[in-house]
């Protein structure tokens, strides 16, 4: 199950959203149609209904770790390139 956003435009150009959980993209849609319909608002047959998943996901780092990744060695010619591009961000001597 995903937290999704849906919304659509009527056609007086006002947004309607509602939050539901489902797991797919049909779902996410047809629960809120439902959820519309309650409220007297649903969406016209070819309104386009926009679907949001929301995900929440927290990674904790410190500054060190940062750093120490950075002036390690790159696995790749990409993973070179990133880390160049986030030493010269955090304006790292890569020496």
């Amino acid at each position: 199950m995903a937290k999704c956003i849906v919304s659509y435009l009527d056609t007086e150009g006002l947004r309607h959203t509602v939050e539901v959980e489902a797991e797919s993209l049909f779902e996410a849609a047809a629960l809120a149609v439902r959820t519309f319909r309650q409220h007297d608002c649903e969406p016209g047959a070819m309104s386009p209904i926009e679907v949001e998943i929301r995900s929440s996901i927290t990674h904790t780092v410190t500054l060190k770790k940062i750093h120490s990744w950075l002036m390690g060695g790159a696995r790749t010619p990409k993973d070179a390139v990133l880390k160049e591009r986030l030493r010269e961000l955090l304006g790292l001597d890569p020496r």
